[in-house]
């Protein structure tokens, strides 16, 4: 059994910083990719940031110089770490996996429960 774990979200006022982390466990063979995705009231989930097993990055133009998204490799881990936060970052934030389990051979796309970020005065 797979699980993730986010933790970090909260209130914030703009300008401000949040770190958010996320933990995959259990019987995990190798994890691929993970990333960061995020969900506001009445719109569809879309790509915060993504970080491959090698270090390779992609983020979304909205976040690009502003958030900076890492990882540890041995522990399973994911970080995003959020710097000049805006209203418009406001959302229920997810952590996602890519990862292979114990006994398998394929990829598979695993994701958290949500972590809700608000950007607001």
């Amino acid at each position: 059994q797979v699980q993730l774990v986010e933790s970090g979200g909260g209130l914030v006022q703009p300008g401000g910083s949040l770190r958010l982390s996320c933990v995959a466990s259990g019987s995990i063979f190798r994890v691929n990719v993970m990333g960061w995705y995020r969900q506001a009231p009445g719109k569809q989930r879309e790509l915060v940031a993504l970080i491959f097993s090698g270090g390779g990055t992609n983020y979304a133009d909205s976040v690009k110089g502003r958030f900076t998204i890492s990882r540890d490799n041995a522990k399973n881990m994911v970080y995003l770490q959020m710097n000049s936060l805006k209203p418009e970052d406001s959302a229920v934030y997810y952590c996602n996996g890519r990862l292979i389990p114990v006994g398998m051979r394929l990829d598979y796309d695993y994701w958290g429960q949500g972590t809700q970020v608000t950007v607001s005065s």
